[in-house]
């Protein structure tokens, strides 16, 4: 694995999440397919709080990260309602993680971390992992903003 291969396979999998943000309106960030549910501006500061993490935790990058949608017992209560704030936080994400790739020497695709949330996987793993967290949440919200109605 190099940096070079790396970094494109990310940046092709988070246009699932990005592609998307042109339709996001302010209206639609409460919008949820059941009340149970998480909404698309949950959804939006969650990928961006596990984009940070991956970026601190797995990457090293010397950041802090202010949780609010991960953790035990953490529910939405419909409190990320500014698009702004939510897109702005979403390139933070971004351009963190691409810089955490970027980082990356060649060698160390293959090095092992361990986490938490999911042992002891390589780095590569591990870049598949967020690749696919942020892709899964991204398809959540096309799910919402195809059936949910408007609130």
């Amino acid at each position: 694995m190099t940096t070079e291969i790396m970094l494109p396979i990310w940046k092709m999998g988070r246009t699932r999440l990005t592609n998307q943000l042109a339709t996001i309106t302010p209206e639609s960030l409460s919008r949820r397919i059941h009340p149970d549910s998480n909404s698309i501006g949950w959804l939006l500061r969650h990928i961006a709080e596990v984009e940070l993490l991956f970026a601190k935790n797995v990457f090293g990058r010397p950041l802090q990260v202010k949780l609010a949608t991960v953790g035990p017992g953490i529910k939405d209560h419909g409190n990320f309602t500014d698009l702004g704030e939510l897109k702005g936080l979403l390139d933070e994400s971004g351009r963190e993680l691409e810089a955490a790739i970027l980082d990356q020497e060649d060698e160390s695709w293959a090095t092992e971390v361990t986490t938490r949330e999911f042992g002891t996987i390589t780095k590569a793993e591990a870049l598949s992992r967020i690749t696919t967290h942020t892709a899964w949440h991204a398809g959540q919200m096309a799910i919402i903003k195809k059936y949910a109605a408007a609130g």
